[in-house]
């Protein structure tokens, strides 16, 4: 077994599970138009997935250890490719929501487990953190990339090829990692699967997510509002109590007093809440207030790659000679600077003078943070572990990030109508256009206030002394590769 080939296989499935979540966001006009969504709903494209990968995440993961890796990764890569062709296929809104939550659970069966097969393939040392750089890479430059690609195939095609390019990825995934993944699982672990942990925690963030959807229409005071924030309270309440008296647990509440992993998770559902909300928001108003077609807005966000990349790249460099800790504390505040700098945006804003200033330091930023809280979220960890780590890691991500977006475009949709009722009297276009303006800045604003929150956590959360171990994996690998 030849382990930078398995590493290659995995890697290509969770480009495809990280590109989809992005995918979708320079289609979302035309997805509107075409199936005749409103403003609050649209998000939906994008959040029914997030929350179905994050909320099954954990199962994924314990499946996995239970199961095999192997096994419940080429599930969640067969599911995840069926799903694809339906959402392409997609007849109405309420479809291609549905299909969307399922190729979410797809991606959730596929990510844990791709992780812990990189884990368990990988010693733990320099040639983990090298695989573990190259993993946190692809995954990150996958979310920059699908932004790109769907601008050139929703322009080039139409809307439905952003899912119909899944489908020879994932039977080419399939096929090959049939013959050359290795099997792993824990085979000291009860047979058990915690489904009520799973559906109640899933269930849980759903409500909270709609009742946040609903709450511009129906007041965030209003009974509709409160009863799905109760609902929401009561069933996430029941989820820790499920986990504290199952005998195999979803999530072993235990390994959150372990520093790394707390921190790790704590300051990645905190910037991936901000970092979704820019994409979805940079989109809306390079096509919607700029004019700038599925093709053209792709293409914008090509320097947004770059930076990720260079990022991420400064990283491997940078965590052997700064530490794990130190390198996000720079890439972060980077980020925050970008997205305050998306304030000064206007209906007749210009790309290169008012846009791209801050989409290269936000990448950056991203890449100088994501590479590290990574390698901290899975350092320290048993194999026995290795998919409840990944798993929870990855649940952050999602969970966070879909949040974040309910939370700010509910914001962002609030502060639009106001400016709009505002006027008395009939809008014009120019005033819609600086309606959606006015909504977008209260939205990069927040999402800068939420990625601040991040640094505030990894400052009191993670002390220098618990990462050592991070930055002398990468030094050894500098030293190797010398």
């Amino acid at each position: 077994m030849n382990p930078w080939l398995v590493l290659c296989l995995v890697c290509m499935a969770q480009f495809m599970v990280i590109l989809d979540a992005t995918i979708v966001n320079v289609a979302l006009p035309s997805i509107q138009e075409d199936l005749e969504m409103s403003d609050a709903d649209l998000q939906w494209v994008v959040n029914a997935y997030a929350l179905t990968f994050g909320g099954f995440l954990l199962l994924g993961g314990r499946a996995g250890d239970l199961m095999g890796r192997k096994r419940i990764f080429l599930a969640g890569v067969v599911l995840f490719t069926v799903a694809s062709l339906a959402n392409g296929l997609a007849p109405t809104s309420e479809a291609l929501i549905i299909f969307r939550g399922v190729q979410g659970l797809g991606a959730a069966l596929v990510a844990p487990a791709a992780l812990s097969i990189i884990t368990t393939t990988f010693e733990e040392g320099a040639e983990r953190t090298k695989a573990m750089g190259v993993w946190a890479a692809i995954a990150v430059g996958g979310a920059a990339v699908g932004l790109v690609l769907g601008g050139i195939l929703t322009t080039a095609l139409s809307w439905p090829w952003i899912f119909y390019v899944n489908i020879p990825v994932g039977i080419a995934v399939l096929l090959a990692s049939l013959r050359f993944v290795p099997e792993s699982k824990d085979e000291r672990a009860h047979k058990s699967f915690d489904l009520a942990g799973a559906m109640t925690v899933t269930a849980g963030l759903l409500a909270l997510v709609y009742g946040i959807v609903k709450a511009q229409e129906k007041g965030w005071t209003s009974l509709h509002t409160g009863g799905f924030f109760a609902l929401a309270l009561v069933l996430l309440a029941a989820f820790v109590v499920i986990e504290r008296r199952s005998v195999e647990p979803l999530v072993r509440l235990g390994i959150f007093r372990v520093r790394t992993v707390r921190a790790a998770n704590v300051v990645m559902f905190l910037v991936a809440a901000g970092l979704f909300a820019m994409f979805y928001f940079n989109t809306l108003y390079l096509q919607r207030v700029l004019g700038y077609s599925a093709l053209e807005a792709g293409l914008a966000f090509l320097p947004f790659t770059a930076g990720i990349i260079v990022g991420a790249g400064l990283s491997q460099t940078l965590v052997p000679k700064l530490g794990a800790r130190e390198v996000p504390l720079i890439g972060m505040p980077m980020a925050i600077v970008g997205l305050l700098l998306f304030v000064r945006l206007q209906p007749d804003g210009s790309y290169v003078t008012d846009l791209l200033p801050g989409i290269l330091l936000a990448s950056v930023g991203m890449g100088l943070t994501f590479v590290p809280i990574t390698l901290i979220a899975t350092s320290g960890i048993p194999h026995d572990d290795a998919g409840l780590a990944s798993g929870l890691y990855n649940t952050s991500q999602q969970i966070g990030g879909a949040l974040g977006l309910a939370i700010l475009a509910t914001l962002s949709v609030e502060a639009t109508e106001d400016t709009l009722t505002g006027l008395g009297r009939e809008p014009q276009p120019a005033d819609q256009a600086q309606a959606l303006v006015d909504g977008f800045h209260v939205a990069y604003l927040g999402s800068a206030l939420l990625i601040a929150g991040g640094v505030v956590a990894l400052v009191f959360l993670l002390r220098r002394e618990d990462v050592v171990a991070v930055g002398e994996g990468e030094a050894a690998m500098g030293t190797a590769a010398g």
